[in-house]
């Protein structure tokens, strides 16, 4: 099957299920998509909304649709030529309810000697299987033997043969003859004996690097490849894999040579895809930083850095605050996995400190061995100079660590990009606030926006390395839409300005936690007054998440009122809420601008470009679930219909209406005519605000974009820039034929963008 121009990532529940996306693909089709990317499909816990807890393997989940819910949507996809792409979970499986697993059953049931105990990562040298499930109050009264099995209040769990109930005997004496061992549910951070994804107990680490379990485990995958002809996979988390080169090699084998393959690795800056594993490229986070970068003003670093000092009083860099988030990880919810590392190397004293400290120091997410070496050794350098008095137990270290074949090696890996995950994107990005735009999965914020020419490198080095990778600018784990960045990147164009509402707010609406209020005013600098109710949600999880002032596990009241009034008095309080609103009337439209702009150059850059359900209008989510609400496409289609039942382009307003035009053409036109797409040269204009543009040629398809346009506007235009298109073009956003060389103020003069076919 050929490749796909583009993508739509729908996410699949039981209110938004098979049928319902089969009824939307006329609608993509329309749109200019080329294939639908669903979210995953196989059979998830009861009421799940994501279906990462995957609790079967040989169905499509009944929730969703089941099977024949599948028929329709391949029916749908088919009958407007739609290419079919499914996300997949190979890493974990859903255990939170015992009962919904059946593999899972039989291992608490049976122990090591279960028919399914070499599907779990279990350390089973560490006696029954613990399962952290109880709360504060729990007394062995609370403990039922029920219809054969034990019961916690609606937790439900098997009963080995043979060790049942006896008359006279308690619910606790049967739970003591378990294979597994339940208990407080703080020890899964301290004592857990079965791999987690990253430190959620209710998702079990799968051992797909067993021939059986992976066999089993992609059965119904292969049909779908095989039987139905989808076009390819997302492999969700491939970093929690003991062997992710054997897995994409097996992978690839079921797929075929010509099924698209692309993974959810989250690249460092600088950072490469192992050249060996036979996939098409990453899911697209690498170019979103990329994306977003261009537009911001590298020249706000400064002003910004000073403004953040101020405010919050934090002087720690990014990369301290990198380190501290992933000391955090390693001294608290990932106890356990350090612990189990430790355990691999009984003799050695001071193992499990040194296996934390380069965890804490490992620059990446993890290597694949004998791939990534190099940042091993470059971790090893960094762990030494920290702690000097470890230097005996890292040199004992290194032979393990750098031995592929080694136990150690393997789990080190795995457990070092849970630590970068936890410590990084989950505690890090809450904490360091200086410019909350950058502060995304794949984005360094140290680095404050990205350079015309280094775009351009970046694009030139994707073409040439991963073409046939996927780009985005949202998916259902970034921490902001794409719209919501784009309107904050206008902050970088106004420091002064920003600074001055900033220190009012701040001083109108005190919080006793400074990084965490720049935080607040930040996002409502980017969404807006969006539904309180979402704002409010957002931030109680947000602050959570930071853990300076409140945590998950122990939640302060006090604080989180005090945040929750600040929301309120956001939406409230004249003295709050009119000078904020105020600045967001007037920076929107040049948000708006920079949507555009950035949205037109995901869409035509090198790679395959998914668009995430709903922001074919303007997105202003937040972190899920936020950003996975449900999307009303039949508002969508409606639009798109009077759009195409007219010849001009809408007018730029907060409809989004014109955010859908200029998607819906540039879609169209890579799926019509892909050879124009095959190439990437920058288009360099001419003239004092050559700058303010971003240009490139993919070998037929020009785009032409604004950046920084509140700078633009005030060095009064564009002038006398000119552009050289190679020829007379047509611009495919407003129907204008233009001529080779033209004036940008010109060809930018009812829309911030242009996408030329010459």
């Amino acid at each position: 099957m050929s490749l796909p121009s583009s993508t739509y990532r729908l996410q699949v529940r039981a209110s938004f299920d098979l049928y319902a996306a089969a009824d939307v693909c006329d609608y993509l089709a329309t749109l200019g998509i080329d294939a639908t990317y669903l979210s995953p499909i196989l059979p998830s816990s009861r009421g799940s909304d994501h279906g990462y807890d995957v609790i079967a393997f040989d169905t499509v989940d009944p929730q969703r649709g089941g099977l024949d819910g599948w028929t329709h949507l391949l029916a749908g996809a088919r009958s407007r030529g739609l290419k079919v792409v499914v996300d997949i979970v190979p890493n974990h499986a859903g255990v939170a309810d015992a009962f919904q697993n059946k593999a899972w059953w039989d291992v608490l049931q049976h122990g090591r000697a279960a028919e399914h105990a070499r599907f779990f990562d279990i350390e089973w040298s560490r006696g029954r299987l613990l399962l952290p499930v109880l709360g504060d109050d729990f007394d062995d009264s609370q403990l039922e033997v029920v219809d054969g099995e034990l019961r916690y209040f609606e937790h439900r769990f098997p009963i080995a043969p043979g060790t049942g109930l006896v008359e006279g005997e308690t619910a606790a004496q049967v739970h003591d003859r378990q294979h597994y061992e339940l208990a407080d549910y703080r020890r899964a951070d301290t004592e857990q004996n079965y791999r987690r994804f990253f430190a959620v107990t209710s998702l079990a680490g799968l051992r797909v690097e067993d021939g059986v379990v992976f066999d089993t485990t992609h059965d119904q995958i292969g049909r779908w490849l095989r039987d139905d002809g989808i076009a390819g996979l997302r492999v969700d988390h491939p970093d929690g894999l003991a062997d992710p080169l054997q897995y994409f090699t097996r992978l690839r084998a079921l797929a075929g040579p010509d099924a698209w393959l692309l993974v959810e690795k989250i690249l460092e800056p600088g950072e490469e895809l192992p050249p060996e594993w036979p996939i098409d490229g990453t899911t697209g986070y690498d170019a979103l930083s990329e994306v977003t970068g261009v537009f911001v003003d590298t020249g706000a670093d400064a002003a910004f850095d000073s403004l953040y000092r101020e405010l919050t009083g934090d002087e720690l860099t990014c990369p301290e605050h990198v380190q501290q988030g992933k000391r955090n990880a390693v001294d608290t919810m990932l106890q356990a996995e350090i612990r189990r590392l430790a355990r691999l190397v009984p003799d050695l004293a001071n193992a499990g400190a040194a296996l934390a400290e380069l965890a804490v120091e490992f620059p990446v997410y993890r290597s694949y061995l004998p791939t990534g070496a190099d940042h091993l050794t470059q971790t090893l350098e960094r762990a030494r100079a920290a702690r000097p008095d470890l230097a005996a137990t890292f040199d004992a270290l290194v032979p393990r660590l750098t031995d592929p074949a080694d136990e150690l090696a393997s789990r080190f890996q795995q457990t070092s990009g849970a630590v970068m995950a936890k410590g990084v994107e989950d505690t890090a990005f809450y904490r360091y606030t200086r410019f909350v735009a950058l502060n995304e999965v794949g984005n360094d914020p140290a680095h404050f926006g990205l350079p015309l020419d280094g775009f351009h490198r970046a694009q030139w080095h994707r073409q040439q390395t991963v073409p046939r990778g996927m780009t985005t600018l949202s998916t259902h784990d970034t921490k902001r839409g794409e719209d919501v960045r784009a309107r904050l990147a206008v902050l970088s164009e106004r420091p002064d300005d920003w600074a001055a509402l900033a220190r009012h707010l701040m001083a109108a609406a005190p919080l006793p936690d400074a990084g965490f209020a720049y935080l607040l005013w930040q996002t409502f600098a980017g969404v807006g007054f969006i539904e309180p109710e979402r704002l409010h949600a957002y931030v109680e999880k947000a602050m959570r998440e930071a853990a300076t002032s409140t945590t998950w596990t122990s939640p302060d009241e006090k604080f989180e009122r005090a945040v929750h009034d600040v929301v309120d008095a956001a939406y409230g309080s004249p003295e709050v809420h009119d000078p904020l609103a105020r600045f967001v009337d007037e920076i929107t439209p040049y948000g708006w601008s920079n949507s555009l702009a950035q949205k037109l150059v995901q869409l035509t850059m090198p790679g395959i470009p998914d668009v995430y359900q709903g922001t074919e209008l303007w997105e202003d989510s937040l972190v899920d679930p936020d950003n996975r609400r449900a999307v009303d496409h039949d508002e969508r289609r409606r639009l798109l219909d009077r759009l195409d039942a007219g010849d001009d382009p809408p007018r730029i307003d907060a409809t989004g209406a014109a955010k859908l035009w200029v998607v819906s053409r540039a879609l169209r036109l890579r799926r019509d005519w892909p050879d124009l797409f095959e190439g990437y040269a920058p288009v360099l204009p001419q003239g004092d605000a050559a700058d303010h543009a971003v240009a490139f040629d993919r070998g037929g398809a020009i785009t032409v974009a604004t950046r920084l346009p509140l700078g633009l506007e005030r060095r009064g235009g564009w002038g006398d820039t000119t552009i050289d298109l190679g020829g007379p073009a047509t611009d495919i956003v407003t129907g204008r034929r233009v001529a080779r060389e033209l004036p940008l103020a010109e060809l930018l003069d009812l829309y911030p963008v242009a996408l030329l076919v010459r």
